[in-house]
């Protein structure tokens, strides 16, 4: 059984997407209950007919022919595995009752539509993609993203970067129903939805951000809202994580090595574990 959260109305939906950015330290009062308000439409935790987060697809983005963005010598495929690889291990070995389901395990070019069709074949309950980051070389720190309006360029400049991997598929314009990645009309129109996963997008990615920043130590440019075609397609709540800047030296040094990638995965295994068990009411 799977639970899907609607939205109350579509002009909270335009507000909040219309946001275009969720910052952890700034949530206002009336956010905070409408998280509460959706706590109490999960079953009580004594129900038989209780909800179950049964299974989690991880994306490690880019790969492949595409390899992303890049360092001096790390490359976001890579990087991006690496912590994937490690997040799946400690969900694997903590919590054996989640099936944990891979878009890719090694170094291989998938497309961004299958990626999505992956977690939808699998009845996936939670999709969580981990990306890297490039800008200035000032540029530093976590994003957690959920599907919505943009609010910037900056943060539509995030997304067209993303998207823009569709350009190496073959026949993109009708995989992707005549999507244009370079323009900013066409982010416009599907950055809507996902509607009904929004709340839990939303709540998870608070969670993501606040032990990345708190457990991890790493500093965080906050939870915002763009359009990604990766988390357009997919029908579960869905986040993507930008792990940090491969184009600021020190930020592709920390990034580049294992020991960081498994500390990152730990904070991202942390929050899921507390997502898991609000929803399931433990």
């Amino acid at each position: 059984m799977r639970i899907i959260v609607i939205l109350a109305s579509a002009a909270f939906l335009l507000l909040g997407a219309a946001s275009g950015e969720w910052k952890a330290k700034a949530q206002t009062t009336a956010d905070s209950t409408r998280i509460a308000a959706d706590s109490a439409l999960l079953p009580d935790a004594n129900s038989p007919y209780r909800y179950r987060l049964r299974t989690v697809v991880l994306d490690a983005g880019h790969g492949g022919k595409d390899r992303g963005c890049a360092g001096a010598s790390a490359r976001e495929a890579d990087v991006a595995l690496g912590i994937i690889l490690a997040l799946g291990k400690q969900i694997e070995e903590n919590l054996p009752d989640v099936k944990v389901v891979y878009t890719r395990k090694t170094n291989v070019f998938v497309e961004l539509d299958e990626r999505a069709a992956i977690a939808n074949r699998n009845h996936a309950d939670l999709f969580i993609s981990v990306h890297c980051n490039a800008g200035p070389s000032a540029g530093h720190g976590t994003e957690v993203w959920t599907m919505g309006l943009h609010k910037t360029t900056a943060n539509l400049g995030v997304a067209q970067r993303e998207n823009s991997v569709i350009l190496q598929e073959k026949n993109y314009q009708t995989r992707y129903n005549g999507f244009d990645p370079n323009s900013p009309q066409s982010h416009i129109m599907f950055s809507l939805f996902q509607s009904a996963y929004i709340t839990n997008s939303l709540r998870f990615a608070q969670r993501v951000e606040r032990q990345l920043r708190t457990s991890v130590k790493r500093p965080s440019r906050g939870v915002k809202q763009a359009g990604f075609i990766v988390l357009w397609k997919s029908t579960m709540p869905s986040v993507l994580i930008e792990a940090g800047f491969l184009t600021n030296p020190t930020e592709e040094r920390y990034l580049n090595d294992k020991a960081n990638q498994s500390y990152m995965a730990a904070g991202i295994y942390r929050a899921f574990r507390e997502y898991k068990r609000e929803l399931e009411g433990g």
